[in-house]
């Protein structure tokens, strides 16, 4: 004890001096330490380490450009109630039938189409012993009216005119004639007409059809001729030999319909 108390300030100062060391010698250490981890992580900035990534997965844009090869067609025509509700006509028995895309005028079916002719004939020579007349027949299958449409006689002699020509020439003998040279007043036209063979020209057509939703034939129909079916009017615009076309009374629109005989 009594070398403690005479010397305690000596070995006080030796235990700071050897923490004072051990300080030193753990700076040491710790400044070494700290520099590598320095050192690591700039390295680790400037080269860093690194691993292959992982494929991407891509099915589901394989099956979105697959949809698109192939797209999904909605249906809003024909069966659908919400968009397109079925439409019901009274047909003229009273009977009703659905109006759906097996109605309406593209259903007519063109069965038959025949020309129409102005026709004109030599029916007779009349002679009174001085002089000769001609009678004609003149039939218009194109006039506004079946009355009209029948053969109609005139007489007449050279130089006559009529509602449909007029007489310009005689070859031959009066009472027994070769040819007559006719003036056709619509056309201005000259045409032969020999005794034993009418003179015929085409003017216009006529067209037989049918429509089958409503089991109805339409014969005859000209030109303006005007017809119903399907629960609407119609009007025939043409006839031609090909093909027959009608008029939708309400909103104009044309349908041509071909003739396949």
């Amino acid at each position: 004890m009594q070398f403690l108390k005479k010397h305690y300030e000596k070995i006080l100062l030796g235990v700071v001096l050897a923490g004072l060391i051990g300080v030193l010698v753990f700076m040491v250490f710790y400044i070494a330490a700290d520099k590598q981890a320095m050192d690591d992580a700039a390295n680790g900035l400037i080269n860093p380490s690194s691993k292959a990534l992982a494929d991407l997965d891509l099915t589901t844009n394989s099956e979105a450009m697959n949809r698109l090869q192939s797209p999904y067609v909605l249906d809003f025509d024909t069966g659908n109630k919400v968009f397109n509700p079925f439409e019901w006509v009274k047909t003229p028995d009273n009977s009703l039938v659905r109006k759906d895309t097996k109605t309406g005028p593209q259903m007519v079916v063109v069965t038959n189409i025949a020309p129409l002719y102005l026709v004109l004939t030599l029916d007779q020579v009349a002679t009174n012993g001085t002089d000769v007349r001609y009678v004609f027949g003149v039939e218009k299958q194109t006039a506004a009216t079946p009355a009209k449409r029948r053969k109609q006689q005139h007489y007449a002699s050279k130089g006559d005119k009529n509602d449909a020509f007029t007489l310009v020439d005689v070859k031959g003998a009066a009472e027994n004639p070769d040819a007559f040279i006719l003036k056709l007043l619509d056309t201005g036209e000259m045409v032969t007409l020999l005794p034993n063979k009418p003179f015929r020209r085409i003017d216009a057509y006529m067209a037989d059809f049918r429509y089958d939703p409503e089991k109805r034939v339409f014969r005859g129909r000209r030109v303006g001729d005007k017809v119903s079916f399907g629960g609407a009017d119609y009007v025939v615009v043409e006839v031609n030999q090909n093909e027959l076309i009608l008029s939708d009374q309400s909103n104009g629109k044309k349908t041509t319909l071909p003739f396949a005989p």
